[in-house]
């Protein structure tokens, strides 16, 4: 069997030559970018890969499912262009590709690297599913998008290892961007939501996520590492929320004022 792997990329050449260097063994590489403006294109051509030029409109999900309509590969491993394939992950998936599965896709580890170490306690080392076989699932979802299979699910314990950012200020400009096009997703999901249930995740859902990653995922054992992360993501739902209720409020004024509006010319008819 054949092994494609879809890259979804926008401006990466600082990173992707990496990620390209540990899949030079896979049978067929495929990029979604998103207009780079930088050598990210013609890095990746110089590892022999489709490129595919989609401008990003903020769904995550679309691009991976361009991605693997493009592909050719029995089975399909979807990468960022911060992660890089392991050896153990690489023997590992040769023997899937030689043996007929029954498994319809696969979770593997993601060893998340977060200033100078992996984070292997604190919640962040956790399995993730992109690797499934060609036409037996699809991705759901614009942002947090969700891989849908139709068939049975395993897992490999091997790593594929992420090395998401560089400086606290990158990480924060990304989840900046993240929670914007989280917080419009969940609006355009859910419109106007119950004001308990938003109370609820903008006062009391950060601190139990704290107490999650920190205490019951025992990120106190990374020492500074693990309270940083901690802090920060349980600081990440917060700001998810509190820009729905942003959208909300804003939304709100601006129908309340067409009403008014609308109402006042009415009266004033003959």
């Amino acid at each position: 069997m054949k092994l494609s792997v879809v890259i979804i990329a926008k401006n990466e050449e600082g990173k992707i030559r990496n990620c390209l260097e540990s899949i030079k063994w896979v049978d067929e590489i495929v990029v979604v970018d998103g207009c780079s403006t930088d050598r990210t294109v013609e890095i990746c051509k110089e590892y022999g890969a489709k490129v595919i030029i989609h401008k990003f409109e903020g769904d995550f999900g679309m691009e991976r499912n361009i991605g693997n309509d493009n592909s050719t590969g029995d089975w399909i491993l979807q990468l960022d262009a911060d992660e890089v394939v392991t050896e153990g992950f690489k023997k590992r998936m040769y023997e899937i590709l030689k043996n007929n599965t029954s498994y319809a896709a696969y979770g593997f580890r993601r060893k998340n690297y977060f200033f100078g170490r992996f984070m292997k306690h604190g919640g962040w080392y956790h399995y993730s599913y992109h690797l499934f076989k060609k036409g037996k699932a699809h991705y759901d979802g614009k942002v947090h998008h969700k891989l849908v299979v139709s068939g049975k699910t395993g897992h490999i314990n091997a790593d594929v290892e992420h090395f998401p950012f560089q400086s606290f200020a990158q990480l924060m400009d990304r989840q900046n961007r993240y929670t914007s096009l989280e917080a419009k997703e969940l609006y355009d999901l859910n419109g106007m939501m119950d004001p308990k249930e938003v109370g609820y995740n903008v006062k009391v859902k950060p601190f139990k996520l704290f107490r999650k990653f920190y205490i019951k995922k025992r990120g106190f054992l990374l020492g500074i590492h693990g309270l940083i992360f901690s802090m920060f993501f349980s600081w990440v739902h917060f700001l998810k929320w509190a820009k729905y209720w942003e959208i909300v409020h804003t939304d709100y004024k601006i129908n309340y004022g067409l009403r008014m509006r609308h109402n006042t010319f009415k009266l004033r008819e003959p």
